[in-house]
């Protein structure tokens, strides 16, 4: 493993432009940095700019000589990164780079997300407006705000400017395949504020801690299986404090409403001769859970270690017992298999995030699904799980999916592309994950729509990676196919 010089990737005109991303902060909401970094670069080519009243940038370029009356092309991705961090690790998302290695022809991040997702569509769509010897016509590239924290900068996103007739989103995650469908989306907000109590006096403090599990994608990763850590500290929880006088002090786990959490951590106060018997309880869950989840995420760890804060209040019976049961008898995970798409998940849900503490109690869970009006019925049924222990929530605006039409030209023109350039056939998909083209396609509904990207791995969480060779393929296919825009 290397630290990696950019320079001797290929495509370098590529490269050049992920390792800039790589130095300028950007997580979601706090794109600004790198909105203007680009406005300038853009402008300083005699590129014609816009930003509008949400954020989003857009940036034109014109046909080449002959190529005035070709199809308008769109290549479109989002400036922000999920921004996580392995436990332990130092750094500040906005002001620390990213520091990416490389191993085994994979571009990695260890220890934080690489911002791979979506850095590389954005560097791809800036190698195009940079380049001097691709044929084209007419290119706007629409770089969106906030994509992995709400969507707001594909929801709030002016009709009437862009000008294209064909949308390249390049966001997708697998090389080999093209993308003419996605799920849509809706977050539960669940807010209740938490009474405290008098802490108890003869009782000691310790925290308790899931670590260890491999988080990942709440869209493309939760037909895996793998372990989220606020489900599996809610249930011991539950379960142990049904049958013991332990208090909570507080819960906090994942970082992320789309991101499978990896860890969570609750403070308890017990009585001290109930530690050890607490310690042993504690390795009989985390060797059922190992089996369990055995070949998909057994490094799941269950610790305990003293807390020596000065701990004065816990939370109130009522509340802890209302939150943790409710919390552990959620609906997590997979609710339904798509009946007409085979292998693919219709729709979900991920307990992304749990605070119980004195400043706010709160958890965001995302919902997703292939059918609209299920994402809202599936969150509504959610909603009114927590309702029953009078913990109250709200719903965010519907994030529509997106429809595919396997007959657009623009998908046609990309399968030629993969056929001249690589001699082989790309997989037709959806994808259950939240990509913009359906809430694109709100405001431009003429829009012709396919996305495609490299191989990603790990996204929204640690040890994210792209597999470098596929983005130099992703290169040659789209300078191939706005070459061959009729």
């Amino acid at each position: 493993m290397t630290q990696v010089d950019f320079s001797k990737l290929s495509p370098k005109q590529v490269w050049q432009h992920f390792e800039t991303l790589c130095t300028i902060p950007r997580p979601s909401k706090h794109e600004q940095q790198l909105r203007q970094h680009l406005k300038d670069w853009a402008e300083q080519r005699s590129l014609d700019t816009y930003i509008d009243e949400i954020g989003n940038l857009i940036i034109r370029k014109a046909a080449t000589a002959g190529k005035e009356q070709v199809t308008g092309v769109i290549l479109q991705g989002h400036l922000d990164m999920v921004t996580q961090a392995n436990r332990g690790t130092q750094h500040d998302f906005f002001k620390d780079p990213i520091r990416p290695v490389l191993k085994d022809g994979w571009l990695i991040a260890e220890n934080t997300t690489l911002g791979a997702d979506n850095g590389i569509g954005v560097a791809l769509a800036l190698a195009i407006l940079e380049s001097s010897d691709i044929a084209h016509g007419p290119i706007e590239v629409l770089l969106t705000i906030d994509e992995e924290a709400g969507m707001s900068g594909a929801r709030l996103l002016e009709s009437g400017v862009l000008k294209g007739q064909w949308l390249f989103n390049i966001d997708t995650e697998e090389w080999g395949e093209l993308y003419l469908g996605c799920a849509g989306s809706i977050d539960l907000e669940v807010q209740q504020p938490l009474e405290y109590v008098t802490a108890p006096t003869d009782m000691i403090y310790v925290d308790l801690l899931v670590s260890g599990l491999k988080g990942g994608h709440s869209g493309v990763d939760i037909q895996l299986g793998r372990g989220n850590a606020n489900v599996i500290l809610a249930n011991f929880l539950n379960d142990y404090f049904a049958q013991s006088n332990a208090r909570l002090v507080e819960f906090v786990g994942g970082t992320a409403r789309n991101a499978i959490p990896r860890e969570a951590v609750a403070t308890i106060a017990i009585q001290a001769e109930r530690l050890a018997d607490l310690k042993k309880v504690l390795l009989v869950t985390q060797v059922e859970w190992q089996k369990k989840l055995q070949g998909i995420d057994d490094q799941i760890q269950i610790t305990v270690q003293q807390n020596t804060n000065q701990i004065d209040e816990v939370i109130a019976l009522p509340h802890q017992q209302a939150w943790l049961q409710a919390l552990a008898t959620c609906p997590y995970g997979i609710a339904e298999w798509s009946a007409a798409l085979a292998d693919v998940v219709e729709t979900s849900n991920n307990i992304g995030v749990v605070k119980l503490t004195k400043d706010e109690a709160k958890t965001l869970i995302m919902v997703r699904s292939m059918v609209n009006q299920e994402a809202v019925a599936f969150a509504q049924k959610i909603q009114q799980h927590f309702a029953s222990f009078e913990i109250q929530s709200e719903l965010t605006p519907l994030v529509s999916g997106w429809t595919p039409n396997p007959d657009s030209a623009a998908l046609k023109c990309l399968q030629q592309a993969y056929q001249s350039a690589f001699k082989i056939e790309p997989n037709l998909k959806v994808i259950h994950a939240g990509l913009e083209c359906g809430i694109i396609a709100e405001h431009y509904p003429n829009l012709q729509m396919v996305s495609f990207g490299p191989d990603i791995q790990g996204a929204h969480a640690p040890g994210e990676r792209v597999k470098v060779d596929t983005v130099e393929k992703c290169w040659k296919l789209l300078v191939t196919a706005l070459e061959s825009v009729k």
